[in-house]
């Protein structure tokens, strides 16, 4: 095999153009690293009261979105109480509650910071966020009524008020007074009318129950189907939830014995309650844990929450459940929701001094 010698010019030109590769490829290589770097900074650890099935569309969304890495510790109680032991150590960047007492829980022991963020205070109305920007509303439900349809007539009841009524005697379900969703209900009626006003209405309440306040909403409204009452009190987005029942087709049964009705629509409107989002304390992801909630509030994400829990969004716009739609539009109490939480002792209270469970 014969060995030609290589021309000089020839093999200054191959090595130019190698460097040359090699100096773009170590420029893209670079890139690459600092971006990749980038993405792995943009961590969000989330502590959530709210359900798996209903948070994981949410982070699949916004993680695709963003290429942010969003990690969720969930659990049904004990993250005040792990939070509080972690103490700024604590890796949570971000708190989402189902509703708004276990929030204010939060806030009370001051493991929370002020959310600044023109973007949500863009989205979501003031009535739904802390004066103080420390949380935020996400989700909204209403505090209704479900009458039956066979016993209740037209215009029977039509506020919380005629629950207390004599025409209601006998009559009325409702669970545990001192469930949270039944304290923020009494707490709204103590900062509407007065607390001497309200203890006659909850005494007359509990003068006209059919039975001891027992079980959850559903149990509520399965017990008007069968006739032990004609009045319950429950959230609005159990009527979806029981209406869409596969596994457990007796729940559609329930609601179908039963109309839905917003209370209080010719004066103060309807109490409702929210699902709420804030950062912690001691976050180390500030600005990512900002940019979460403000996706949180997005039409996209609020679209998510209307289609997957039967919830009012927040944001102004975006359009409900097609079944959430089928209820009609309803007037909510505007008060804000701060207001009716520092009502929440008071509330509890007033639970024991009338023996509203005995």
């Amino acid at each position: 095999m014969s060995v030609h010698p290589q021309n000089p010019k020839s093999t200054n030109a191959k090595r130019k153009f190698p460097r040359s590769m090699m100096a773009i490829g170590l420029a893209l290589f670079s890139a690459t690293t600092i971006a990749s770097a980038h993405a792995s900074d943009a961590v969000v650890n989330v502590y959530s009261y709210r359900q798996a099935f209903l948070i994981d569309p949410l982070v699949k969304a916004y993680e695709q979105k963003t290429g942010a890495n969003v990690k969720v510790v969930f659990a049904k109680k004990g993250l005040l109480q792990r939070l509080q032991s972690e103490g700024m150590n604590s890796p949570a960047d971000v708190v989402l509650t189902a509703d708004i007492n276990q929030m204010a829980e939060f806030e009370a022991e001051n493991l929370l910071q002020p959310i600044n963020s023109a973007t949500i205070t863009a989205n979501i109305p003031a009535q739904y966020r802390a004066p103080d920007g420390m949380w935020t509303g996400l989700t909204m439900r209403a505090r209704a009524l479900y009458t039956s349809k066979t016993r209740v007539k037209p215009g029977e009841v039509t506020t919380y008020e005629d629950l207390a009524k004599p025409h209601m005697k006998g009559r009325v379900c409702t669970r545990s007074g001192k469930h949270p969703y039944n304290v923020s209900l009494l707490a709204s009626v103590i900062t509407a009318k007065g607390e001497k006003d309200a203890e006659v209405w909850l005494r007359g309440v509990k003068d006209n129950l059919a039975r001891r306040p027992q079980g959850n909403d559903r149990a509520q409204v399965k017990a008007v189907m069968e006739g032990e009452c004609d009045v319950a009190v429950g959230n609005s987005y159990y009527f979806g939830m029981m209406s869409t029942n596969d596994k457990k087709p007796e729940q559609k049964e329930w609601a179908a014995a039963v109309n839905i009705i917003f209370p209080n629509q010719d004066d103060r409107g309807t109490h409702v309650n929210v699902s709420a989002a804030a950062i912690t304390k001691s976050a180390k992801h500030y600005a990512e844990a900002v940019k979460f909630l403000e996706f949180l509030s997005s039409d996209e994400a609020q679209g998510i929450y209307a289609a997957s829990n039967f919830e009012y969004p927040l944001k102004e716009g975006v359009a409900l459940d097609p079944l959430v739609a089928s209820w009609g539009m309803f007037k909510a109490d505007d008060r804000n929701l701060s207001e009716i939480v520092g009502a929440h002792t008071t509330a509890t209270k007033m639970m024991d001094t009338v023996g509203f469970d005995h």
